[in-house]
């Protein structure tokens, strides 16, 4: 960059062995970038040269195909493992489901509410490891309500509150420290009000209080993972399709240069998703879509905690407003079967009516669709069981191979992206001739997850920045200290400055417009905002010595 080139620098690539686990990327720095064993930084040349590698004929122990959380996530494990990795993905990271989730990293309590103990204290545990150990950088505690009189029939509340202890007992069996997660408690309703400013009080006396994790952004996660497996010596490249895979490999179209290339590997995965069957028709899914509705915050009063409301007729199924740091607030969710899986799933009609009339039973003013800001949806990729409700469909992952000899794995959630990598792995290492390290992935940090101060209570830029890039936000206060227009917000109103479109060029991957507005920041999640946004965007990709 022109104005204020970030000095990376980074120490020779020593050779993991085989079994022997690899040392950890140490991040330091005289506040202007970081000294690594391998470079995290994804952009333009190193996907050019990783490129020419493989063209070249070099052959990879794993090969990944798919980009979302699962994927990476592979690629990270089997590389901190010494193993050597390619990961393709046809777009962007994070590009499919990854992206579009609520953003919750959760403790399993509706699988309690099922009967479903193994995937509730798997969660539990998983959730766990990324607020204390892998990524606590990205990933607050955050306070939720469920009114009593209000949204939750009373009849449901010994219920609800046992479902709660339940929970509460499977924070303590994860071992996870109740200063993350404090016990659960009921409240009065001032109380509950002061946490969401817009909650119905009429009628309603006690609010039920509980806590679970918020990351920041989901894709941010996927992207921290990526660059964490490439500081591992993983290729990870974007803008690849494989359109057709096999036991030793993948035929490869390179979507941003054009032109078609083999990729030879020892083993291949399939982490495509809810797309999993264009690549392996033997598998049969079951895909269901979750929708959500954005809404400014000062329009519910700029609420601190998530306010959830019961869905009539079910008593393991809510509805909830997640109040987001960039002055937004989610409401969701929707869980419906879908005959046809979309490129990019959307918010219907329908979705939308079903959202409002449940989120209203417990807000003091009832929102409209004028109020509505943007809306984004997913697919869930579940595997299919004859006549089962998607609702009811499991969450447990499996990982399946193909009469090809290709590993694909389905099925899971975000909470547990590291668990369904690490069995994922674990049937790589099991076959005849693979030797490698055992998973080391429970205490690996991701990139930026190393431990800094906590910026100064009201700084608003500093815990932007802390929240969204963790150590690594010393690198990008720098970048503004030497260029102080990249201290500029990209959109008036939103946290979201010109260095982070900067930084996502250079280090996380962005190739476009749109990988900068939807995917490294979120901007593009509200129309309006995206159009807001587009000329600093593009103005940042064109600048004359940008990757």
């Amino acid at each position: 960059m022109s104005e204020a080139p970030l000095e990376l620098r980074t120490a020779p690539m020593t050779p993991v062995e085989p079994g022997r686990r690899p040392p950890p990327p140490l991040w330091a720095g005289k506040n202007v970038g970081y000294v690594a064993v391998r470079n995290a930084s994804l952009n333009r040349q190193r996907r050019t040269r990783e490129l020419s590698e493989l063209k070249g004929g070099e052959v990879v122990d794993v090969l990944v195909v798919g980009g979302g959380a699962s994927g990476t996530g592979i690629a990270l494990d089997a590389a901190s493992r010494g193993l050597s990795v390619a990961l393709i993905e046809k777009r962007d990271l994070a590009h499919g489901t990854s992206r579009w989730s609520s953003k919750l990293i959760h403790g399993g309590l509706r699988y309690l509410a099922k009967g479903d103990i193994g995937i509730a204290h798997e969660s539990a545990v998983e959730r766990g490891i990324l607020m204390e150990k892998t990524a606590p950088h990205l990933i607050r505690s955050l306070p939720m309500l469920t009114p009593i009189g209000s949204g939750v029939r009373r009849r449901m509340v010994p219920l609800t509150l046992t479902g709660l202890w339940a929970g509460e007992a499977l924070r303590v069996a994860a071992g996870t420290s109740s200063k993350l997660l404090p016990v659960p408690r009921i409240i009065p309703i001032e109380e509950a009000r002061g946490l969401f400013g817009a909650i119905r009080t009429a009628g309603v006396r006690r609010s039920l209080l509980a806590y679970d994790g918020q990351l920041c952004d989901d894709a941010r996660l996927v992207i921290a993972i990526a660059r964490t497996a490439a500081a591992h010596g993983a290729k990870i490249l974007t803008y690849c399709k494989a359109t057709s895979v096999d036991g030793d490999g993948a035929d490869v179209s390179d979507e941003e240069a054009g032109g078609t290339f083999r990729i030879r590997a020892k083993h291949v995965v399939n982490a495509t998703g809810v797309w999993a069957d264009s690549l392996a028709p033997e598998i049969k899914l079951g895909p269901s879509k979750g929708a959500h509705l954005i809404f400014r915050a000062e329009r519910l009063g700029h609420p601190e905690a998530a306010l959830l409301a019961s869905v009539p007729g079910t008593i393991s199924r809510f509805v909830f407003f997640l109040p987001q740091t960039d002055g937004r607030v989610y409401l969701g969710l929707t869980d419906d079967r879908v005959d046809e899986v979309e490129d990019e799933a959307r918010a219907s009609e329908r979705d939308r009516r079903f959202l409002l009339e449940t989120a209203n039973r417990v807000l003091g003013v009832p929102l409209t669709e004028r109020d509505i800001v943007g809306s984004y949806a997913g697919f869930r990729p579940l595997l299919a069981a004859e006549g089962a409700d998607t609702a009811d469909l499991s969450r447990h992952h499996q990982v399946l191979e193909g009469a090809n000899g290709v590993l694909t794995i389905v099925g899971g959630k975000l909470t547990t992206y590291r668990k369904m990598a690490e069995d994922a792995v674990d049937e790589i290492a099991d076959r005849a001739g693979v030797t490698a390290g055992p998973c080391q992935t429970r205490a690996l940090p991701l990139v930026g997850a190393e431990q800094t101060s906590t910026p100064r209570r009201g700084d608003a830029r500093a815990e932007h920045l802390h929240f969204r890039y963790g150590s690594e936000a010393a690198a990008i206060t720098a970048m503004i200290d030497d260029a102080p227009a990249l201290g500029e917000p990209v959109v008036e109103g939103l946290p979201y400055v010109r260095a982070e479109l900067a930084w996502g060029i250079e280090h996380e991957g962005a190739m476009n417009a749109s990988d900068l507005l939807d995917r490294r920041t979120r901007i593009g999640l509200v129309p309006e905002d995206r159009r807001a946004g587009l000329s600093a965007a593009t103005e940042q990709l064109r600048s004359k010595d940008g990757p």
